[in-house]
């Protein structure tokens, strides 16, 4: 729009596709380093977050970190039969499902010796604009799929926006043993399991994962040999949105959508923003919403609201 109107934007625009951000962004310190005079800008801007409603725009101020393990559990050093051994032998995807089983408690919520303590408390200056933000609680449950009378999980005195963003969350990822397909009257000798956690800003990654293969490899269940591995290992992010780069980026989406925008966190991980905005020298970073909260991120039929994809771009031209 700018080209076409007046032959160019008011300023210089240096744009940037980072590919690696779902494994951890890993080579991004480096090329950082290598590229950093080219690199150089006086705000950092990102569209790859969501919106909390269709259609209204969200500034987001705050992103997760994520915490990857992965553990192997190994009962017997080839599969044999059920029927003839089983009894007194052990198998490993028993053994694996009872070690995950620990994790958390029968309402989800993290039960790993002292993971809770490291988590940074929300002063009432962050708590209360989370509290003031909108919530349908049945859009909310259709959204996520859950059915109408399915309990939310996690910490009964957080909010569901507070659990989100503000708070720790646990999920195994996957499980690698044996398919139905494949699957025989066997104790299976092998077993594996991702174990995924997403950390709130301020909470130490290093810290976590510490705590993490501490519990998963203390006392194993049915005496079974367990072996862990840190796949990834990022903070969350946090930035106050004040001065002159955020608000121009209020006037923008405001402009662009034709309604005020507000400010939340995000449950997920972009591992690059703090790296990068830490890297040019501490520059706002605007991250500016684009998905809408039903475009089924991370799953089938990806998609994005066409509607709010014109007010997002209408909103990107007026913030040049």
């Amino acid at each position: 729009a700018w080209i076409e109107g007046v032959g160019g934007p008011p300023l210089n625009v240096k744009m940037l596709v980072e590919g690696e951000e779902e494994i951890g962004s890993t080579h991004l310190a480096e090329f950082l380093r290598v590229h950093r005079d080219r690199l150089d800008a006086d705000v950092l801007v990102l569209s790859d977050t969501a919106n909390l409603e269709t259609g209204l725009p969200s500034l987001t101020v705050s992103l997760r970190g994520l915490l990857v393990v992965d553990v192997a559990v190994r009962a017997i050093d080839h599969p044999i039969h059920s029927g003839m051994w089983g009894g007194p032998v052990p198998d490993a995807l028993t053994a694996l499902t009872q070690l995950l089983g620990r994790l958390v408690d029968e309402a989800g919520v993290i039960r790993i010796p002292g993971f809770l303590d490291d988590v940074p408390e929300l002063g009432p200056e962050h708590r209360a604009p989370i509290a003031a933000l909108p919530f349908d609680e049945t859009g909310f449950r259709r959204d996520a799929g859950l059915d109408a009378d399915a309990p939310f999980v996690g910490e009964k005195d957080r909010s569901v926006y507070e659990r989100l963003w503000t708070r720790p969350s646990l999920a195994v990822t996957a499980i690698d043993a044996v398919s139905l397909a494949e699957s025989a009257n066997q104790l299976v000798a092998e077993a594996r399991a991702r174990v995924g956690v997403r950390l709130p800003p301020g909470h130490d990654p290093r810290r976590a994962s510490d705590r993490l293969i501490a519990f998963l490899e203390a006392d194993a269940p049915l005496g079974v040999a367990v072996t862990t591995r840190l796949d990834t290992a990022v903070p969350g992010w946090r930035t106050e949105p004040v001065g002159p780069a955020f608000d121009a980026a209020r006037r923008a989406l405001a402009a662009g959508f034709g309604r005020e925008p507000v400010a939340i966190g995000c449950g997920g991980s972009i591992p690059f923003v703090g790296p990068f905005a830490e890297v040019l020298g501490g520059v706002p970073a605007l991250l500016l919403g684009l998905e809408d909260p039903i475009c089924n991120a991370h799953g089938e039929n990806e998609s994005l609201h066409l509607g709010d994809f014109r007010k997002a771009a209408r909103a990107s031209a007026h913030l040049w």
